[in-house]
């Protein structure tokens, strides 16, 4: 089960490359928030393949889980609860707007890498 995956540790190091890039340059509009959640969960279901060899469907379905679990914890104000609304490093990691686009993003996101995943990757190293 626990098995590193050089292919998806590496892209999880360019995605979350990626992501602290916008983060650091973008204040806001499609590339800062759709996109950058489409990438969220893309980063999320990497870290998960980087290091676990479970197969496609059952890390999408944990990603989305993961991915919806964090907008649920910004629905709630989790940051403001826990008296972490001023953290600048959670409050970027978490959020803090829920938003239901966000969840069609990373519905979006888990789709492609899953897809990417299942059709180029999985099945040609597990024949």
């Amino acid at each position: 089960m626990f098995k590193p995956n050089s292919i998806f540790l590496t892209l999880t190091v360019i995605i979350l490359g990626i992501e602290i890039a916008i983060a650091l340059s973008l204040d806001s509009g499609f590339i800062r928030y759709t996109f950058g959640d489409v990438l969220a969960s893309i980063l999320v279901y990497t870290f998960i393949r980087s290091f676990f060899s479970l197969k496609p469907f059952i890390v999408a379905i944990i990603s989305l889980f993961i991915s919806f679990l964090i907008e649920g914890l910004q629905l709630i104000n989790f940051t403001k609860l826990i008296h972490q609304e001023h953290n600048k490093l959670l409050t970027v990691v978490l959020g803090n707007h829920f938003s239901f686009e966000d969840l069609l993003a990373y519905s979006v996101g888990v789709l492609i890498i899953y897809l990417i995943d299942k059709h180029h990757i999985y099945e040609t190293n597990n024949p």
